[in-house]
């Protein structure tokens, strides 16, 4: 069965980077569109990222988060730069074949990863 499995979450302060990794199986990987979705406490989920052949990114991630893919690991990458305490929450990795801020096209998700960002 097709597995996201996301890593690399944690605390740390403001202003300071973070790695998040999504390493995928049972799907044919480079045929999907692989976004991150994020949810802060008591709100819902938004979109944060997509890449296909392009990439795609929420206002208020751009120019501080990039998202990258290796399809020859399945994975996805999010590096997330000069972190905000409002980047506080879970981070999910979805994988479409859909439109890709779309999360009701998304196909399959990840667990999530807590990011928690100190001031």
């Amino acid at each position: 069965q097709v597995q996201l499995v996301e890593s690399g979450g944690g605390l740390v302060q403001a202003g300071t980077s973070l790695r998040l990794s999504c390493a995928a199986s049972g799907l044919t990987f480079s045929r999907y569109t692989m976004g991150w979705f994020r949810q802060a406490p008591g709100k819902e989920r938004e979109f944060v990222a997509a890449i296909s052949s392009m990439t795609d990114y929420a206002d208020s991630v751009k120019g501080r988060f990039t998202i990258s893919r290796d399809n020859a690991k399945s994975t996805v990458y999010l590096q997330m730069n000069s972190l905000k305490p409002e980047d506080t929450a879970v981070y999910y990795c979805a994988a479409t074949s859909g439109l890709a801020r779309v999360q009701r096209t998304y196909d399959y998700w990840g667990q999530g990863s807590q990011v928690t960002v100190s001031s």
